[in-house]
Parts: structure tokens; sequence; C-alpha cells
């Protein structure tokens, strides 16, 4: 380990120090040191419209303002439950700088799920759309939980006067009406007040700033406590590593605010910088593209099934990308051929990156410049510190020459779960915690993942990951998306069975791709099957996702095993 981090002291790759470190900061002061350094400066490009850092600080501080009357104090829970508009970015800061805790919804959510995080949360108030997509499920969620208040806000106020005519002309039967209920506020009546009440005192490193659910695939969704100091410091992290930090930044913000990767990467670390986010409602690929052109964009965070959207849309072969200064995936494993693909449609870098929602998220990414390391999430992000231990004891190492789990210490890493003291106990070691990742440190100092310990496929004894699997099957030229999991078999426990889609152009059935793949696999490692679809399960951020195919197989061996399956 010593060796390690003399390496990254002598040889990191990163245009920073490994050890430096980072000053307690509130996210209060983040958003007004870099308002009031430029109130002038584009903040927000939101279909077309411009919002300056004064405008929109304005508005923070008016929420700040408007929450507090309403009877928010420090501690309390408000929750997001909106899409990538200019009322996520003033409605989260404002919360912030009125002490609260900000609580992340999916738009997605069902009224169920909803539901179940505002009661575990805590959460009283809670900001929307008057969308017919929104509205609805937030009404229900007022009347069947303990949910005290909602701030609806509309799509057409934060449009330019024109474009607001139309959308209320065109864009009618997409909004819900209001109801007349006291408990049922407007936005722009929450932020008629002159904004000038008393900022809360904020312990950057005690007090909690978001509570960030996690995926859940592995039970019940538990929220991550991200305290200040952790969203500021891993924003400075980003910040630090980038040899453009000071040019002018202008970021594709496609990815979903409530996700912890565009939380970090394209909303607090661009407002840190004082860069502008030209904001996406929601993922379209010819959007995306038109976006990338109309503002010569520097940034394009995404997550590896976006870049491969991106590939696959005709237009890529008219747009001018010389303004990319880099692109960060994130969320997945990014396979070589995507990579590859895009660098050579684009022209523009493509660089890996790796974290958890319980470290804000990142811990490792590859540079920016200089070697970019195919197949590893690079090195640690600087205050970062990295311990690999035995997969079955983690008190111990790794036996010599093997992959062990991950542990990750930071000032990025979360405080704890929320209400979760058990689950607390099982991820961490001291000032570390445990990823459930597979990993190693290779020479230079670059982090291999190997896979998730979860998801390790056990084969008459001998462990099988997924991702080895899958890393041969991008190889086939037909193979756009690949996922392997295990499923039941009654000689060896388990046996790997994949599952594609193909790229355009291509027809290959399920025999042919297992005919080619397993003879390049240890014999534990052949597939039982490989099966073409259409589509494959995804996250609601769009990563592929296993848990609904494991979901599958298990109840088709239950079907079989009573004999309802032929």
């Amino acid at each position: 380990m010593e060796n390690i981090e003399k390496l990254w002291r002598e040889n990191y790759r990163h245009p920073a120090l490994w050890d430096q470190t980072f000053p307690p900061l509130s996210m209060g002061e983040m958003i007004t040191t870099s308002a009031l350094a430029h109130p002038d400066a584009v903040m927000i490009d939101f279909m077309a419209r411009k919002f300056t850092y004064g405008e929109i600080f304005g508005q923070i501080k008016r929420i700040a303002c408007g929450l507090q009357a309403m009877g928010v104090k420090k501690g309390d829970r408000v929750g997001l439950y909106l899409p990538n508009t200019p009322h996520y970015v003033a409605a989260y800061y404002g919360a912030l700088m009125a002490g609260a805790i900000v609580v992340n919804f999916s738009p997605l959510y069902t009224a169920a799920e909803l539901e179940h995080q505002v009661e575990d949360s805590g959460t009283k108030i809670l900001f929307t759309l008057s969308a017919k997509a929104l509205l609805p499920t937030a009404l229900n969620v007022l009347d069947h939980s303990s949910l005290e208040k909602l701030v609806v806000g509309s799509v057409a106020e934060m449009l330019s006067p024109v474009k607001s005519l139309l959308f209320r002309w065109f864009k009618a039967a997409e909004t819900a009406a209001l109801p007349d209920d006291p408990r049922v506020l407007r936005y722009d009546r929450l932020i008629a007040n002159p904004g000038a009440c008393v900022v809360a005192d904020i312990d950057p490193v005690q007090d909690v700033a978001l509570l960030q659910y996690t995926g859940g695939t592995t039970g019940t969704p538990k929220g991550a406590m991200l305290t200040h100091q952790n969203l500021t410091a891993n924003a400075r992290q980003a910040q630090v590593i980038d040899p453009h930090a000071n040019e002018p930044d202008r970021i594709i913000a496609v990815l979903p605010f409530f996700h912890v990767f565009a939380n970090t990467c394209t909303l607090n670390r661009t407002v840190l910088n004082g860069g502008e986010m030209v904001m996406l409602p929601r993922f379209d690929a010819a959007q995306v593209l038109a976006a990338v052109q109309r503002v010569k964009a520097t940034s394009l965070p995404g997550v590896p099934t976006m870049f491969q959207a991106l590939l696959d849309h005709p237009a890529i072969r008219n747009i001018d990308f010389s303004s990319l200064r880099a692109c960060i995936s994130g969320g997945a494993p990014l396979p070589l051929e995507v990579r590859q693909r895009f660098e050579e449609a684009t022209g523009a870098k493509l660089i890996e990156g790796y974290g958890l929602t319980e470290t804000s998220p990142i811990v490792c990414t590859n540079p920016y410049e200089g070697l970019n390391k195919t197949g590893t999430v690079g090195q640690p992000v600087p205050g970062t510190r990295v311990k690999i231990v035995d997969r079955e004891d983690p008190t111990k190492p790794p036996p010599p020459g093997e992959p062990g789990e991950l542990l990750f210490a930071g000032p990025q890493v979360m405080k704890g779960y929320w209400n979760r003291p058990d689950a607390d106990a099982e991820v961490f070691m001291g000032d570390f915690i445990r990823t459930g990742d597979v990993g190693e440190i290779d020479e230079d100092g670059y982090v291999r993942i190997v896979d998730r310990l979860k998801d390790m496929i056990s084969v008459g004894g001998f462990k099988v990951f997924p991702s080895q699997v899958e890393s041969v099957l991008y190889h086939h030229p037909a193979v756009k998306e690949a996922l392997v999991i295990g499923v039941p078999d009654h000689y060896r426990g388990e046996q790997p069975k994949a599952f594609v889609t193909l790229n355009d152009g291509f027809d290959i059935d399920d025999d042919g791709l297992k005919a080619w793949l397993n003879p390049q696999l240890g014999k534990h490692e052949r597939v039982k099957a490989v099966e073409v679809r259409l589509t494959l399960p995804k996250t609601l951020v769009g990563k592929l996702s296993r848990k609904e195919l494991v979901a599958e197989e298990r109840a088709r061996a239950a079907e079989l095993a009573t004999g309802s399956l032929a």
C-alpha cells in the first residue's frame, strides 16, 4: 500500500497533487462565491433562454426565504421531484441555503415508490412541475403520506415570452391543473419575496446536504447521507484534475440531476467553475447532437448507453465536435469498442471514471490528457486513498497476485446511511468504505475493476466474473449491448447465460453467437445460452441492469420446478 501511495505522490498523472486537502466548504458558500464572482455570466441555457448567475442566485435566495417562511428549519427534508429544468437548480441550492437537507426523487417514480421514499426520509415539502407526468403522482402522495406541502412550478415560466405563449397554447394537454388546496403552493408565489432572510449556519463537515438513495439492486434503497463537505470536496476534486478548468465551460446537462453522477459532474462542478449548463429535460440523441453544435459545447458527461445511442444516430456524421475538450463516461463499465468508435467519430476524448453513490460519487478517473488506460478507471482523484482486501475476509489482504475488494477513503465518503446503523456497520472499515467491487491496482497506479462481488457467478466452486465474458462478447461486430448473469444449474450450481442486442444490419442467432463465444472462454466460463433481444433492461439513468434478467430467470426456474412450463 505504501509503495502505491508513493507512486501516486511521485508519478501522479492528474494535474494536481494526489495528497492535497480540501478545506471545509458549505454548498451555500460555494454558490454564493461563484454567483458574486461573475453575476453576468450565463449559468443556464434552457430551451435557448439564458439565465445568468445573478438571476438564478436571486431565485435561490428567494426560495431559501420562502421555505423559511413556510417553517422550514435546519435539518428538515425538502424533496425535488423534478426533471432538468431551472427550477431544479434554484430549488436545490435554495433549500441548502435555508439549512434543509435535499432529497432527490426520480421523475420516473411510481406513486408507491415516491411514497416509500417520502416516509423513509421524512420529507415534508416537495418541489415538482405542473406536468401531467408528475403532478397527479405528487398529489396522490400528498394525500396518502406524511408529506405536508407541494411547491409546483411550470415549464412555461422558464421560457422566453414568445416560447412561453406557444407552450401554453400547444402543450396545454400535457399540463395538469393545480387544485384549490392550501397544501399546494405555486412556485412563483414561493419566490415572491425580497430574498433578504438569514442564511442558515452550516457545519460543512457534519451537516448533511443531500439524501441520495441508492438504486436498490440488493434490496430496499438506502439513503446515503452526503454532507456539504462531501459534495463541495468532490466538486473541487473534479475541478483540479481538469487541465482546462479555468477556460470557458459549456456543459451539456442531459444526465438527470437527481442522479449523483450528474449532481456532481454536471451541476456542482460546473457551478464551482462558473460555467454554463445547457440543460435538456430528457435524453434524445438528436437534441443532444444539435445542442453540442449550437452552443459549441466543451464537455459532455454521460453513461455508456448514451454514447452508444449518439453513435447510432445518423446525424452524428454532420456534427462539428471540435469544441469538445472531453466527454466523461461513468455509471457503468465503458466497452472498449464504444470508446474507440466514439473517439473516431467525434475526435473528442472519452474518459472513463468510477464512483459510488456513497462517495458523492467520484473516486477514480482516467486523466484528461496523457495516459488514458484502456480497461481501467484511472487513478484516484486527489485526496482519495485506496485499499484492496480479501474478497472473503475484508480484514486480510488478498492473496498475492489476486484481485480483491476495493475500499476507498477521502473527503467525499458519505457520513453514513439515513437511519441505518446496521448498514453502516457492514460497509465502513474505519475511514474506508467497502464498495462490493472487485479490483486491482496496476504498476502505474491505475485501478482496474474486475467485477462486482454480488454479480460473481459460482460455477462448480469456480468464480466467474460476468464482465469478463461480456468483454469477449463486445468483440463480436454484431453485439451492441451485452449482459451476463448466473442461472441455476443442477450440476454446477450456476452457469453463465448471456443476453445481447445487435447492431443495425447484423443478423446472427442465439446458437451462432454461442458457438462463436464459448471456444474463447475457459471451461467454467462457458455460457449455457446466448439470448438475442431487441432491448435490454436499463436503470433510470440508462445503465444496463441485471436485476430484471435475474428476476426473470428465477421466475422461469420456479415455474419449471412446479411443472407449469413445458
